[in-house]
């Protein structure tokens, strides 16, 4: 593999923002880990705050990373998110010209869920359920492509760099207009016996292709439960917390009795990048970095770590034994994934 890559979310937003604190010497400080440590030689950072990306854009070039630049607008219209992606582009071209070719704009990221308009529903939830319910019914991209036709067609106005698109395994996308095919592609019970067959067809544009969204969760059957595209907050108590009064006494816990299990999550993640390896992608995007919504904490009821992807464990008001100017501490699935790039790096 080429890319060597691990998502990086600097504000993420779905119902809140998934980074509420954007700091850039946090981040330059992650992002240099990222380099040294991890050993990427490509990011993929993710947010709908312009400015933060290209600020974040910025550090990351000068650390001689590759930018994956990827705005997102979730839960939003067509019309609205093409406006925004505009936006982007325009903010990415500056990060291109510094960046002597080394910015990549990821056009969107599973708009048939994501956005509104192509499966009916206002709310990320109510399109799962629907395509759950009914998945031919909701498996034609016509509506899909016609809007990336007319998302590259404003984009590349502005932006004169390598165009992808983060698509779900599923989606039918028409390749034709990028310069790379990208897929989120996770790899659970599921899936584990067709997981490169599924992978197959997104090379047949001749085109480089990128798993652009992979990883694994860490507690005791996250690979087989069936929940790791959710993960298992306690959805709830998530929504009394966030309201003024009551949240300050209700915690977000997990659902069940989950163990932890970073050993699990280590062991798949390392196995799946040496499937991907042998499938022939151009690069894989581990997700992800840190997760600032998911505290760990010694009582497993909200331990909300065990549900992230990260590949470091966030200990808010502790700071880290690795590194000490940190509230973080690597997983195993860190160490997995650093010897992994290591030796791999060209």
């Amino acid at each position: 593999m080429k890319t060597l890559g691990v998502s990086y979310d600097v504000g993420r937003f779905l119902g809140r923002n998934w980074r509420p604190i954007f700091d850039p010497v946090v981040v330059r400080r992650e992002l240099e880990i990222i380099r040294d440590d991890l050993h990427c030689t490509a990011v993929r950072l993710c947010a709908r705050d312009i400015a933060r990306l290209e600020a974040a854009g910025e550090i990351a070039l000068e650390l001689g990373l590759e930018v994956w630049y990827s705005p997102e607008l979730w839960n939003k219209s067509p019309r609205r998110t093409l406006a925004y992606l505009e936006l982007a582009a325009q903010s990415a071209e500056r990060l291109h010209a510094r960046g002597e070719g080394r910015v990549v704009f990821c056009l969107g990221s599973e708009l048939t869920l994501f956005m509104r308009g192509i499966i009916p529903g206002s709310s990320l939830l109510g399109r799962v359920r629907k395509f759950r319910k009914h998945p031919d019914r909701y498996r034609d991209a016509t509506k899909l492509n016609d809007f990336l036709e007319s998302a590259v067609a404003r984009v590349r106005h502005h932006f004169h760099g390598p165009l992808t698109y983060a698509a779900l395994v599923w989606e039918d996308v028409d390749w034709t207009p990028f310069d790379i095919v990208g897929v989120d592609h996770y790899r659970d019970a599921r899936i584990k016996d067709r997981y490169v067959e599924l992978l197959q067809p997104k090379f047949e544009s001749g085109k480089p292709v990128v798993v652009t969204e992979f990883g694994m969760r860490s507690y005791v059957g996250a690979e087989s439960s069936g929940t790791l595209g959710f993960g298992v907050v306690n959805i709830p108590t998530m929504i009394l917390h966030k309201l003024p009064l009551i949240g300050r006494v209700v915690r977000v816990r997990l659902k069940g009795h989950q163990v932890r299990d970073e050993t699990l999550q280590a062991r798949e993640i390392d196995e799946t990048l040496l499937i991907l390896d042998d499938a022939g992608v151009e690069g894989a995007f581990v997700c992800s970095f840190t997760d600032y919504l998911a505290p760990a904490d010694d009582d497993p009821r909200y331990d909300l770590d065990m549900s992230a992807l990260s590949l470091v464990k966030y200990t808010p008001g502790r700071q880290g034994r690795t590194y000490p100017d940190l509230e973080w501490e690597p997983k195993e699935s860190f160490r997995a994934v650093s010897q992994f790039y290591s030796g791999h790096a060209r």
